[in-house]
């Protein structure tokens, strides 16, 4: 009798597989910051212009733009990437005039991409497009107004946050923070994050880079970024995608490594709304 073939069985992936994706986050959110510190006026305008026009071009493909039923011919594929022109356009003209008008072409590309996303998916579509707008255009008032160690601030929270969670996080494990959403996302690694965006905060105002603001602020801050990265992870199991798009070879799209960075944006929008914010300096 001949004997079978036995069928090697691939090992399960372990705890740190998916590191190198952590490294790539991170890489990308250095060359945001080092592309902040050399690029001001018009150059940082059009590099967060381009960042607006990549993140649309996902999220349009993420929403019902790339269905072929829904927008048959051989330009389907293509109508993404002239919602992202728009984007890129639009957030020119909302940073290059300082008049509070030429705020309202941020809303450009929602209002041209709406009527093509998928049904269910236009209130989606127009949430996460207004926040991409948003983040990019708040980025460029934080460098210019704040200074450039602010911004590096929300950076540094945002890296400080994710790889307290990710070390932490796989080596206490413990209860899922939301496993519907996120299955690999830990409590003890959710809490690590914020204590380390804590701890940022004080060493700063210790040393005296900032002001007493930064120990609730920064905290906060790290929240939002989380949630930031949830919502997008939302958003993907929404579309039955693994990544936004293949723009970083192996390690995903560009949303996936700036969804926390929208989140802290937002929520520092916010608090400056509310409040004053934090001095870095």
């Amino acid at each position: 009798m001949t004997a079978g073939r036995v069928k090697a069985v691939k090992p399960p992936p372990g705890k740190w597989a998916d590191l190198s994706r952590r490294v790539a986050s991170t890489l990308v959110l250095f060359g945001i910051g080092i592309m902040l510190a050399v690029a001001t006026g018009v150059w940082l305008r059009l590099a967060m212009a381009a960042i607006s026009a990549i993140t649309f071009w996902e999220l349009a493909a993420m929403t019902g733009w790339k269905n072929p039923r829904l927008h048959p011919g051989i330009f389907g594929a293509w109508r993404p990437f002239a919602l992202a022109v728009i984007a890129f356009m639009s957030q020119v003209v909302a940073t290059m005039f300082g008049h509070p008008i030429a705020v309202l072409a941020l809303l450009f590309p929602l209002i041209a991409g709406i009527p093509g996303a998928a049904t269910r998916d236009r209130w989606t579509y127009a949430i996460f497009g207004l926040a991409i707008m948003l983040v990019a255009y708040g980025l460029v008032g934080f460098r210019e107004s704040y200074g450039l160690n602010f911004v590096l601030w929300l950076m540094g929270i945002v890296i400080v946050s994710d790889t307290a969670g990710y070390f932490f996080g796989r080596m206490i494990g413990g209860p899922k923070f939301w496993p519907s959403l996120s299955p690999k996302k830990t409590w003890s690694g959710t809490i690590a994050g914020w204590i380390g965006a804590l701890l940022l905060g004080i060493v700063l105002w210790r040393v005296g880079r900032g002001d007493v603001m930064l120990i609730w602020c920064s905290p906060i801050v790290c929240f939002a970024g989380q949630m930031g990265d949830i919502a997008e992870s939302w958003l993907k199991r929404r579309a039955g995608v693994k990544d936004s798009s293949n723009l970083i070879p192996g390690h995903g799209g560009f949303m996936d490594r700036f969804d926390a960075v929208t989140g802290a944006v937002l929520a520092t929008m916010l608090i400056g709304l509310l409040t004053s914010l934090p001095a870095v300096n």
